[in-house]
């Protein structure tokens, strides 16, 4: 399979971009300071080297302040798109849909949603593993893009409310998760 991504890698961020905005800071947002949806944590994660955006020597909130939506289109398609190979499949709808679900709660995470999305729409017995291994992307393939993606989004939304109601400093944020469930 060849990997298609310069025009769909940039309709899907514009989804993904979308439902992040801009920057925030929200003491309930457990990833910290972010801008277009990447994390202080997440940016951390990386190091130094790749993280410290503002050339001071650490990674803090001044890295998330001056970071660019160039920047985050870079780090999307380095640290998500590519790797997770979402460019692979053949459904438009599908991949932006795990990309977005991806990026806002963990590639694992997105990925069980994907998995029992096809179980539910396709009655392919596959385990929930968040791995998007040749199984699951066989499976993914012999279903109806459009079937799946509705079927993802109701597993979306389920997964969200979940979330809400264990976490209840998180309830605040449910409004946003659904919207972006749904859309």
């Amino acid at each position: 399979m060849r990997e298609r991504h310069d025009a769909r890698f940039l309709a899907a961020l514009e989804t993904v971009l979308k439902h992040e905005g801009g920057h925030a800071d929200d003491p309930d947002d457990p990833g910290g300071a972010t801008n277009f949806g990447i994390s202080l944590r997440w940016l951390r994660s990386l190091g130094e080297l790749e993280g410290d955006l503002d050339g001071d020597g650490d990674v803090d909130g001044g890295d998330i302040r001056c970071l660019s939506r160039e920047d985050a289109a870079r780090f999307y398609y380095k640290h998500w798109w590519r790797p997770q190979g979402y460019g692979l499949f053949s459904s438009d709808a599908v991949a932006t849909k795990v990309f977005d679900l991806a990026v806002n709660m963990g590639p694992r995470p997105a990925h069980r949603i994907l998995q029992r999305a096809v179980r539910a729409a396709c009655g392919e017995m596959l385990i929930d593993d968040g791995v998007i291994g040749p199984k699951t992307r066989q499976a993914v393939e012999a279903c109806s893009g459009g079937l799946l993606a509705a079927a993802m989004r109701s597993e979306a939304a389920g997964s969200y409310r979940l979330i809400a109601a264990s976490k209840p400093r998180l309830k605040k944020f449910l409004r946003g998760w659904l919207n972006r469930a749904y859309s």
